[in-house]
């Protein structure tokens, strides 16, 4: 487990991290999220021991990183948004040279890192000869050739191609498995398609920590029917819903209160009663980059707004 508890990070009079606390449990895949200067680089600095708070404390697997810096470590991956690399060393000089920094045997890691990240083509090279994919997919294999239990992501699939962006996606949930992983990106389709929670930081502020599951969920429903049926007389009495209209494609969209399936229920009982064919009842899903957008402006993302059909409800 990783906890932070009340950080708080200044450079000069300038505060870039405030009073921020969160832990994180084994084996979640957590995105750390905000726009550029809201604190991201500096928290995972402050995480990894690379850069000490200026009030708080971080503490991994109930060891304080302040006072036991190099144990910590050990166990830790980090890929920085700078990646650190030798330009005139081969890339497989470069991880043995990393392995016997970390103390563990060189050929064998090395070589799980190299198949792990998909540089045997490259392995002979020159790190200054390679394309800036490959420069940071030899970044990855340095932060997990050790095999570490928490993993400290910053970008990193920055410059991947998209084939590539998808094994790394795919390795990343591997590493997962047995790993803490920590990802920041600005990449709203990374977060979705990897990570448990979203960690949204704001001018140095903690402002929203939540799972994707209960963020990306709304209290909307979109239901489809035959042309003849008017929702609206047949939902008439309906003591669940809030808000009806029809959109541009014929469907209905409904916000309701209290539980969503109870809802999607009544909607199937009532339409089945009125006759009226049931095509489709679905809930709706916020639209992470709207959620992400919202939150950074300080409003609450609203139920509804920007959202696409998923999860289709048994009516």
């Amino acid at each position: 487990m990783i906890e932070a508890d009340c950080l708080s990070r200044r450079y000069g009079e300038f505060l870039a991290v405030d009073n921020v606390s969160f832990s994180i449990g084994h084996g979640e895949i957590v995105g750390l999220l905000g726009h550029n200067g809201a604190g991201k680089t500096t928290i995972m600095k402050m995480l990894t021991g690379y850069l000490e708070p200026s009030s708080g404390s971080v503490r991994v697997d109930g060891v304080e990183v302040e006072l036991h810096r190099q144990q910590v470590q050990s166990q830790l991956g980090y890929l920085p948004e700078n990646l650190p690399l030798y330009p005139e060393l081969t890339v497989t000089d470069y991880l043995a040279f990393t392995a016997e920094l970390r103390g563990v045997a060189a050929p064998e890691a090395v070589r799980r890192a190299v198949e792990a990240t998909e540089l045997e083509e490259k392995a002979l090279e020159p790190i200054s000869t390679l394309s800036r994919g490959y420069k940071q997919r030899v970044g990855v294999a340095q932060a997990i050739l050790h095999e570490p239990r928490f993993l400290i992501l910053d970008e990193p699939t920055n410059g991947l191609d998209p084939g590539q962006t998808q094994h790394m996606r795919q390795l990343i949930r591997q590493l997962s498995e047995q790993a803490t992983v920590i990802l920041s990106t600005h990449i709203m389709q990374e977060v979705s398609a990897l990570c448990d929670r979203a960690l949204i930081l704001r001018g140095g502020h903690l402002v929203l920590d939540e799972r994707l599951e209960d963020l990306r969920a709304s209290n909307s429903l979109n239901v489809r029917t035959s042309s003849e049926g008017n929702l609206l007389e047949v939902l008439a009495e309906a003591s669940y819903l809030t808000s009806l209209q029809q959109t541009a494609d014929g469907s209905w969209e409904l916000e309701v209160e209290g539980d969503v399936d109870q809802a999607a229920h009544g909607v199937a009982v009532a339409l089945m009663e009125a006759d009226l064919p049931v095509y489709q009842i679905a809930t709706l899903q916020r639209d992470l980059e709207t959620v992400f957008r919202e939150v950074n402006e300080g409003t609450s993302p609203p139920a509804g707004q920007n959202e696409t059909v998923e999860g289709q409800h048994a009516a």
